[in-house]
């Protein structure tokens, strides 16, 4: 996965558990492109100064994911729904074939939040 993608996704899961002054720097950067310099500037410090608050922001959000596996957890689940879609979207002919397996995978997901 891309590196901006799985920031961005670790930002959506784990954002608002720092401080806002990485939410700030961290949204600028990521969410809106800017640089390390044009950060630096609008709040009046050092270019490494932001990069070390990005770095310490990035180690945060993957420590959480690594000990709640949330993201993991959600890409599981959206591939299920995406393969449930399809099984439903194909079920003509084999229809209770793919009704069953599609019937399985949302049983599984049910089981996913209760776990």
């Amino acid at each position: 996965m891309d590196k901006v993608i799985r920031m961005t996704l670790l930002y959506d899961f784990y954002g608002p558990l720092l401080t806002e002054r990485q939410q700030k720097f961290f949204d600028l950067y990521y969410g809106n492109d800017y640089s390390l310099g044009e950060i630096a500037e609008s709040y009046g410090v050092s270019r490494q100064a932001v990069h070390d608050m990005l770095k310490r922001a990035e180690n945060i959000l993957v420590n959480y994911e690594n000990k709640l596996g949330l993201i993991d957890k959600f890409l599981v689940q959206r591939n299920k729904l995406a393969e449930v879609a399809r099984l439903l979207n194909e079920a003509g002919e084999l229809a209770p074939q793919r009704l069953v397996k599609a019937r399985k995978l949302l049983q599984e997901l049910l089981e996913m939040d209760r776990g």
